[in-house]
């Protein structure tokens, strides 16, 4: 299998290559006889969810035989979980990351069994953090101290830690250095509410090669900033792609 979480929206000019190792994997995954099923989750803040679904299926129709599974995100009920069944990929989205997590928690079993049986996840943004076992799904102040701009809170206050799709040992955060989450994603550790997270820089992505995995490569052309608790400090190491 492989996890691929990045640190920004689409952008398949920007940053091709993480359509391309994905495809790559799904075609992989997938009968060669059929077009791969992918399931493509995304949620829009203004109501009309469908018209993001290109960003994301165009890319990767210009790559591999394509039968997208449209998930559509605040529509109504949260998706039956059995939607993920049978499908060779997963991709879900970026945007409102809290909108993400409270569409995607009752699947959560079933993208992690999925997951773990080899089908490979792409994440985008809010897809990227909600992937881990424990998630930061947003906020800009630890105990009212600011640790990142407010317009990056998520329409959180405080740092929020959720159960997240159970995908990586490590929270994540995104647009790291471009948005100046890094700081929060740092926050989250100093304050105890994680004991390790990755912030991901834009048009750069972290692989797994498996669900929980505790090591990851770097794919892309930014830093992903690895941030670890040891005795009484926050360790961060700078990982970029070789």
């Amino acid at each position: 299998m492989s996890i691929f979480l990045a640190g920004a929206g689409p952008d398949h000019l920007a940053f091709p290559e993480v359509f391309d190792r994905f495809a790559q994997a799904v075609s992989q995954r997938s009968r060669q006889e059929a077009p791969a099923r992918v399931a493509v989750v995304v949620h829009d803040r203004g109501g009309n969810p469908e018209s993001l679904l290109p960003a994301y299926v165009d890319p990767l129709l210009a790559r591999i035989p394509l039968e997208v599974v449209p998930v559509l995100l605040g529509a109504g009920a949260p998706p039956n979980p059995s939607v993920f069944d049978g499908v060779d990929g997963l991709v879900v989205g970026g945007g409102l990351t809290p909108a993400y997590w409270e569409g995607l928690a009752a699947s959560a079993t079933a993208i992690s069994r999925v997951v773990a049986g080899g089908v490979p996840y792409l994440g985008f943004s809010a897809g990227a953090m909600i992937a881990p076992r424990r998630a930061l799904v947003g906020g800009y102040r630890n105990r009212g101290i600011e640790v990142c701009g407010e317009e990056c809170s998520e329409g959180l206050a405080e740092l929020e830690i959720r159960d997240g799709l159970g995908l990586a040992p490590f929270a994540v955060d995104v647009h790291a250095a471009q948005a100046g989450t890094l700081s929060r994603a740092v926050g989250a550790v100093a304050a105890g509410l994680v004991e390790r997270a990755v912030a991901v820089d834009e048009n750069t992505a972290l692989v797994l090669a498996a669900a929980g995995g505790d090591s990851f490569e770097v794919l892309g052309h930014g830093n992903c900033w690895d941030i670890r608790w040891s005795d009484t400090a926050c360790s961060v190491s700078v990982l970029q792609a070789d």
